[in-house]
């Protein structure tokens, strides 16, 4: 066997055809990404570059599991499952690994007991693989605050590994035969249901809760812990929604966010608490690749509905309501009308008026007849879906929205 890391007592180079006992499938699904996140080097290289690892051209990418290491603060029996180690000349780069699978979700006590061993081991980082959900590698899905991290901190779900690996397939960036069916298979492998390996597929018990209270007129609060469970869960599936279309759309798609909430998740799950308290609602915003703007999607607790509209702009080189209009209509020949309105933004203090796409196919005068001698500066293409009792029911609501984004793009 190759040498071992010098923070090592133990540790076996990750397989791609692992020997495990049935009952082990954290170990076994992880020993195959890790293989193949050796083997195939840009699959590997893409996943380090989301977590800023120092990865350079000669970079060379070592994997090992059942790892046991030397320094075990106050014979701590944390034994994490696996350590990535890259090699840059002189310079060594070291990650500890901890893999669930299935409905197991990481905790906050074995998180900082792994950040404390990986400091005690002078290791650079903590990367956790879970079913678990965020909108950035360098967010997590634990509230680890920043005092308590000992070394840097990431997750990768394990759905975000199969988007990536599936974007690397469809634009054809794996050039090696070989590779590319190394890469095919770990997919295979990870969409399987023995894997453990599954997408958000529901929100938590308190999804239902904090719906009645909202019909019932009852208030939210900011900080009570259904509140912080819901937002969690939005949050969640927010990430896992631009996974699914990524996937369906070959592409990456992103969740747009301010930089502050980039820097900070505790701010963000904060002001979404607040937006949720006070405005009964939860809303999201989507970057989409070569889509005429973001998606911005809302769900709206009182009203017990999903919203999804985009902004556009109106052209500056066409002078009336009407062409301005036309031109809209034109982008929009192949749409469905059904459920689809919009709402035209006037200049001044004048309000904004908003008609089904129908009747402004039907009329294309509706808008001088309304606001004659004002010119259109923007509209926003709007689709609403009243889920009815569905939006409370924990399942209902992920198809729900899983559909309605899709179709709306």
């Amino acid at each position: 066997m190759a040498e071992l890391p010098s923070m090592l007592s133990r540790g076996e180079r990750a397989r791609l055809f692992p020997v495990l006992a049935d009952t082990s499938r954290e170990g076994r699904t992880l020993s195959i990404f890790l293989s193949c996140f050796e083997t195939v080097d840009e699959f590997g290289r893409s996943l380090l570059t989301s977590i800023d690892a120092p990865i350079r051209a000669r970079t060379k990418i070592e994997t090992f599991t059942e790892v046991v290491l030397k320094k075990n603060e106050n014979g701590s029996s944390a034994r994490p499952d696996g350590l990535i180690l890259l090699n840059n000349g002189s310079k060594q780069w070291t990650a500890l690994v901890e893999a669930k699978v299935g409905n197991s979700d990481l905790t906050i006590e074995q998180i900082e007991a792994y950040l404390n061993l990986a400091k005690a081991n002078s290791i650079d980082a903590l990367i956790t693989l879970s079913n678990q959900f965020t909108p950035l590698p360098t967010h997590h899905p634990l509230n680890v605050p920043p005092n308590r991290r000992k070394v840097e901190l990431y997750h990768w779900s394990w759905m975000y590994v199969v988007t990536q690996s599936t974007l690397h397939l469809s634009d054809d960036e794996v050039s090696d035969r070989e590779q590319r069916v190394i890469l095919r298979e770990m997919n295979r492998f990870l969409l399987h249901p023995s894997s453990g390996v599954k997408g958000f597929d529901q929100m938590p018990a308190a999804w239902t809760e904090v719906v009645s209270k909202v019909i019932a007129g009852a208030p939210v609060a900011v900080n009570a812990t259904e509140t912080q469970e819901v937002v969690g869960a939005w949050h969640q599936e927010i990430g896992d929604l631009c996974l699914v279309l990524s996937r369906q759309l070959e592409t990456s798609v992103k969740v747009k966010m301010s930089r502050s909430h980039a820097a900070n998740p505790v701010e963000r799950q904060r002001d979404a608490q607040r937006t949720l308290a006070e405005q009964a609602q939860l809303t999201a915003i989507l970057e989409v690749p070569d889509c005429a703007a973001p998606i911005h999607i809302c769900a709206d607790f009182k009203a017990r509905a999903l919203t999804l509209s985009i902004k556009l702009k109106a052209p500056e080189d066409l002078k009336s309501a009407k062409a301005r209009l036309n031109w809209l209509l034109r982008q929009l020949q192949k749409s469905e009308p059904s459920g689809l309105h919009i709402r035209c933004y006037w200049p001044g203090r004048a309000a904004s008026t908003q008609h089904p796409l129908a009747a402004l196919r039907e009329n294309p005068d509706l808008l001088s007849i309304e606001r004659p001698g004002l010119v259109l500066l923007s509209f926003d293409i709007v689709m609403t879906k009243d889920l009815g009792p569905r939006f409370g029911q924990r399942k209902n609501f992920i198809s729900e929205l899983e559909t309605i984004v899709p179709d709306f793009y």
